[in-house]
């Protein structure tokens, strides 16, 4: 334990030194290698800036990196996606595509808010299908807000937070906020 309180030590103090833009470009990296934790990049974040700028930093980093990623594989998707899925066309790729193309805004945010969601997948899949931009900005400003603040307060591996009762009360709540929200601005903003 003493080990892991020295790297979580030394590792905020190393965020805190490269300053906000690198505590942003840790995040922001992330959303284009999912090996990545995000968790941990978030808990440091917070470790090093506090509660209320660890975790706007490391909103703004996964929301604009979230975006470029959609954007990069929308642009992609044009050039060489739609050619190699053409080729392959019955096979569950093109199915679980057909399927994201149908999801309505609330669910978009739904899957976002949710802390172990693969994000990086939700991107490419909004970019291949062609999710409209305002719809997955808006999903994205709003599910992130909660997964962010989960992994800030949280910050706990997947297995950790199963078996907390707090963590999973905490993504319940989350869940049915960030589903409201998204009924009023789809209703306000007619998105879906």
């Amino acid at each position: 334990m003493e080990i892991i309180n020295l790297i979580v030590e030394y590792s905020t103090k190393f965020i805190a030194t490269g300053g906000i833009f690198f505590g942003f470009l840790l995040v922001f990296i992330e959303c284009f290698i999912p090996a990545l934790p995000l968790s941990v990049f978030v808990a440091l974040n917070v470790n090093a800036f506090g509660v209320f700028l660890g975790i706007l930093i490391s909103w703004l980093a996964t929301c604009t990196g979230s975006f470029l990623c959609y954007l990069l594989f929308s642009f992609l998707e044009d050039k060489f996606i739609s050619k190699w899925i053409n080729k392959k066309t019955k096979n569950s790729i093109t199915k679980g595509i057909e399927k994201f193309k149908k999801i309505g805004f609330s669910e978009l945010v739904l899957i976002i808010t949710l802390p172990f969601t693969p994000s990086f997948l939700v991107n490419i899949l909004s970019g291949i299908t062609k999710v409209n931009k305002d719809k997955f900005i808006s999903a994205l400003l709003i599910g992130k807000v909660f997964t962010v603040v989960f992994w800030g307060y949280i910050g706990k591996s997947f297995i950790e937070s199963l078996t907390d009762l707090s963590s999973l009360i905490y993504i319940v709540v989350a869940l049915v906020i960030a589903y409201i929200i998204s009924k009023i601005v789809s209703k306000r903003m007619n998105i879906d």
